[in-house]
């Protein structure tokens, strides 16, 4: 028997490659909070509250810059608490307008409230992120910048 998270996490996976990007809005509430603690500072902001249509402009802007192809290794965990979802796959695809090929490995943790993602923390390699977006010198700069100001050491 499937479960309604079992069903959500299905959905997504099959939104993150749909030929609207923007359907995957639908699979979260209303207003969410996602976090992001891989998060490079000045690349990404480290937790964004948004809303489910904000949300949905915001996938679809990304098409401007890269098209999600396939979903490889999809993994769902369902732990008993009966509001988690954690969600481990690999997301492959082609950067925009030169159809460079990336893979993005991801893990998501996710609260689910009636049916819908209502928080998220997304895991991934910020490294690969940036050299999929071209924007390795923005990373370095990033970090760069963190190293003067007394953030954490990089090593």
């Amino acid at each position: 028997m499937t479960t309604a998270r079992h069903a959500l996490a299905e959905r997504f996976l099959r939104a993150v490659t749909a030929d609207d990007p923007g359907t995957i809005a639908d699979c979260y509430a209303e207003h969410t909070t996602i976090e992001m603690p891989f998060a490079v500072p000045g690349l990404m902001p480290p937790t964004m509250a948004i809303s489910r249509e904000d949300l949905r402009a915001r996938f679809r802007r990304g098409t401007a810059l890269r098209r999600y192809l396939r979903v490889e290794n999809p993994r769902i965990h369902e732990p008993a608490d009966g509001s988690t979802l954690i969600l481990e796959y690999t997301v492959h695809g082609e950067m925009r307008p030169t159809p460079t090929p990336f893979a993005l490995p991801f893990v998501m943790v996710m609260t689910v409230r009636d049916g819908l993602i209502a928080h998220t923390r997304d895991y991934t390699d910020p490294i690969a992120g940036a050299r999929a977006l071209g924007r390795l010198p923005d990373l370095v700069a990033a970090l760069s910048a963190e190293g003067e100001t007394g953030g954490s050491p990089v090593s």
